[in-house]
C-alpha cells in the first residue's frame, strides 16, 4: 500500500509526539514498593552458564497481596532469593522499599533482611528454633534487632499480639515439636512480621500442607495483609492460593510471562457480587511479549510472526498467512 507524503508527515509528527511522551514519563517504578527493571542472574557451573532470570521485570505497589506462579525452573524461586536479599542479581535493578539489591554491602544487606523483608519457608522446621516457644520464637527477631529500638514489654506484646492476629494464641507456651503443621506456619508468618517489615515474601508456605490447612494458613496471610498492611508476594504452585489473591504473576523462561488480575463486580440488576479474572500477557521493558502456549499452538505460530500497526492495536498473524 503506498502513502502520501501527508500521510508520511502525519505518521513522523505522531512517531515525535509518542517519542516526546515516553521522554516525559516517571522513571520505571518510580512509585512502587518492589521495582524490577531487566532483571538479570546468571549461574555458573563446571564452565556451563545458566540464566535463571532473563530479563525480567516486575512492579509490586504497597498494600498489595499477590501470588508469583510458574514452573519448576522458571525462575520464580531465585527471584524470591534475590528480593529476600539471599543473593544477588548478576545485571538490572532491583529495588524493595527504596534499597538497591545490587549496591548494597554486606552489613546493608543484614540490616535489610532484619529490618524490611521478612521470610516464611516452605519448609516449617527452617522456621522455628525447636529449643523455643512460640511467643520466644517470635519475640527472638526483635531482641536480634537490638536494644533501644524495643522495650521488653514492648516486645512481648507485639509478639502477643501478632500471635493473635493470627489466631495461634493459645499456642504462645508450645514447642514447635507441639504445634500442628499448620500452626507452625501461622507461628512462623508471626516471626517474619516481627519487626514489621515492608515486604513478607513466602515460598511455597502451603506446600506441605493438606487443602484445609493451606486454606487457614492463607487466611493467616490475608488478616497480616489487611489488618498490618503488610506487602505480601507469595511463591506458590497451589492453585486454590492463586485463585484468592487479587493479582497472580506467571513466571516463565526467567521473564514475567503474564498477570491474572481479578476484581469483584455488583450485578445491577440482583446485587449479587460475582469475581471476574481477566488475563493478560506482559509487555517488558525491552517490548518482548510471551504469547500465550495455546495460542500459537492453535494458529501454528513458529519462529517468526507478521505484524501489522493499527490505530488502536497490533495484529499478529503466522508467517506467510494472509491478512485478515
Amino acid at each position: 500500500m503506498t502513502s502520501t507524503s501527508d500521510d508520511t508527515s502525519l505518521s513522523l509528527a505522531e512517531l515525535e509526539r509518542r517519542a516526546n511522551a515516553r521522554r516525559d514519563r516517571p522513571s520505571y517504578g518510580h512509585d512502587a514498593l518492589i521495582a524490577c527493571d531487566r532483571l538479570v542472574r546468571i549461574f555458573s557451573a563446571d564452565g556451563v552458564e545458566v540464566q535463571a532470570l532473563q530479563g525480567l521485570d516486575l512492579l509490586v505497589t504497597e498494600g498489595e497481596l499477590m501470588a508469583l506462579v510458574g514452573a519448576s525452573g522458571s525462575g520464580k524461586s531465585t527471584l524470591m532469593n534475590i528480593l529476600a536479599g539471599l543473593d544477588v542479581p548478576t545485571a538490572g535493578s532491583a529495588k524493595v522499599a527504596g534499597c538497591d539489591l545490587l549496591s548494597m554491602g554486606p552489613k546493608e544487606r543484614l540490616r535489610y533482611r532484619r529490618d524490611v523483608v521478612g521470610f516464611v519457608w516452605q519448609q516449617t522446621s527452617r522456621n522455628l528454633l525447636p529449643y523455643l516457644t512460640a511467643v520466644q520464637n517470635v519475640t527472638l527477631p526483635m531482641q536480634l534487632r537490638g536494644r533501644g529500638r524495643m522495650r521488653g514489654a514492648e516486645r512481648a506484646a507485639r509478639a502477643e499480639e501478632l500471635l493473635r492476629i493470627l489466631e495461634v494464641a493459645e499456642c504462645r507456651d508450645r514447642r514447635p515439636q507441639q504445634l500442628s503443621g499448620g500452626q507452625q506456619q501461622r507461628v512462623a508468618i508471626a516471626v517474619a512480621l516481627a519487626n514489621n517489615p515492608s515486604v513478607l515474601l513466602a515460598d511455597e508456605p502451603t506446600g506441605e500442607l493438606d487443602s484445609a490447612t493451606g486454606e487457614q494458613v492463607f487466611a493467616a496471610f490475608r488478616r497480616a495483609n489487611e489488618e498490618l498492611g503488610t506487602t505480601i508476594v507469595i511463591v506458590t504452585h497451589d492453585q486454590a492460593v492463586a485463585d484468592e489473591v487479587r493479582r497472580t504473576v506467571a513466571i516463565r523462561d526467567g521473564r514475567t510471562s503474564s498477570e491474572v488480575l481479578r476484581r469483584t463486580e455488583v450485578d445491577a440488576a440482583t446485587g449479587l457480587e460475582s469475581q471476574v479474572a481477566r488475563e493478560y500477557a506482559m509487555l517488558d521493558r525491552a517490548g518482548r511479549l510471551q504469547l500465550p502456549a495455546d495460542y500459537t499452538e492453535a494458529l501454528g505460530m513458529e519462529h517468526r510472526v507478521m505484524l501489522e500497526l493499527e490505530h488502536d492495536h497490533i495484529g499478529v498473524w503466522p508467517d506467510e498467512q494472509p491478512r485478515p
